[in-house]
């Protein structure tokens, strides 16, 4: 499987789940229901087929927060909650990204919402949106969820670009290096002052290892799953000289 074969996989299971659905379905733990969800969806993936194609398309601040209002402002204009619809746009817009990035270099620089990235990262950062809220999307519906270890190594380009760019309050002040194994994917999170970086592997010898499983990296740093949940599940093992910052690690976070 490629990152495209994972993109155009996951908006077709998403498309499958929506076309029986009921829009008033509320998502567990979240504001919208599944029409909204739907709708968000197939206007995101209509926003990045769009950069994908070289458009210029401003969208919020970069900032999580600021994310959350343009997507309040851009639903509030979108009036479409038809599931079945709305899957289809989902569908067809991945594979217009798919298609548009295919004519241009992998390492292209484009303008995104989560700020500059190239087209490689783009497509990570697609295939991350997709996963999150097709996620709930499955959830809701009682639906088998789309999120393997397969499509997770697909994500880890985007989340790892994002973690400088979603660091909160917590981190202030933070000083600490992490070394993350998530699958057979490595790569190391130094904080300096608050201010992360990410790098393929520790400058220095680790204050904590974190290994866990994909699956659960990715429900976790999106918000989906708790701390709590994934060690309940036995998901995440931690050691190293400060061991205790492996439950500290995903609260210095906002998930995007």
């Amino acid at each position: 499987m490629t990152p495209e074969d994972a993109i155009v996989a996951t908006a077709d299971r998403i498309a499958e789940l929506l076309r029986p659905a009921d829009p008033h379905t509320p998502l567990r733990g979240a504001e919208w229901t599944v029409g909204e969800a739907a709708a968000h969806l197939a206007l995101a993936g209509k926003l990045m087929a769009d950069i994908g194609a070289g458009e210029d398309r401003p969208y919020g601040d970069g900032t999580p927060s600021g994310l959350a209002a343009a997507n309040r402002a851009a639903l509030a204009l979108f009036p479409q909650r038809d599931p079945a619809f709305l899957g289809a746009e989902i569908a067809d817009s991945a594979r217009a990204f798919v298609a548009a990035a295919a004519g241009r270099g992998p390492r292209e620089a484009v303008l995104t919402p989560m700020g500059p990235m190239d087209l490689a990262a783009l497509g990570s950062y697609l295939l991350t949106h997709l996963l999150g809220h097709g996620y709930d999307i499955a959830v809701a519906l009682g639906g088998p969820h789309m999120v393997n270890r397969e499509v997770v190594a697909f994500t880890l380009p985007f989340m790892r670009l994002a973690m400088p760019r979603v660091v909160n309050a917590g981190a202030v002040g933070h000083h600490a290096c992490y070394r993350l194994r998530i699958g057979r994917d490595r790569f190391a999170v130094t904080f300096a002052d608050g201010v992360p970086t990410v790098t393929d592997a520790p400058p220095r010898r680790p204050d904590c290892t974190i290994a866990i499983d994909p699956v659960a990296f990715l429900l976790l740093a999106l918000g989906r799953w708790s701390a709590t949940t994934v060690m309940a599940r036995a998901k995440v093992v931690v050691w190293g000289r400060r061991p205790w910052l492996g439950l500290r690690f995903p609260m210095l976070f906002t998930a995007p």
